[in-house]
């Protein structure tokens, strides 16, 4: 099967406000990877943990706790591995979105964190090909028809 593939990339962020309720706190940069075919989408998500410089500064400044080193306060952290389909997948699953870019229209949506683990050890151990073709295998075991419940 023939799949578009997307890196993206979104910015880290500093929203931290003195009124709590305007208050959103700070985030490093996400790294996406998307896997696009005819049923829908496969996307893997990273949060590498990468900060603004003033953010970074920041938090390097802060006391490490013993046996830590400072990259230990700013590892990347597998978030998501999951599908956007354009059928529900189980009974009873609802549509999270009317007009989802990955299916053209309603998506039903499902992912884990726990799973991610998997994605995060391949891009490490082996590089971004065998992310690839892990992530076209959840594409076949989640959203291809045929090949449903094979494992």
């Amino acid at each position: 099967m023939n799949f578009d593939k997307k890196i993206e990339f979104s910015p880290a962020f500093d929203k931290r406000h003195s009124d709590p309720s305007k208050n959103y706190g700070i985030h490093g940069a996400d790294m996406r990877w998307y896997l696009m075919g005819p049923e829908g989408a496969v996307q893997f998500v990273v949060y590498t943990s990468w900060h603004l410089p003033h953010v970074q500064a920041e938090m390097d400044l802060k006391p490490l706790s013993e046996g830590c080193t400072r990259y230990m306060h700013h590892k990347p952290l597998p978030a998501d591995i999951g599908y956007h389909s354009k059928v529900p997948q189980y009974e009873g699953q609802e549509s999270i979105d009317d007009d989802c870019e990955f299916t053209g229209g309603k998506c039903y949506y499902d992912g884990s964190g726990l799973n991610a683990k998997k994605g995060f050890e391949l891009l490490v151990e082996k590089g971004s090909d065998a992310v690839w073709e892990w992530m076209e295998e959840c594409y076949s075991d989640w959203l291809t028809p045929a090949e449903k419940g094979r494992g």
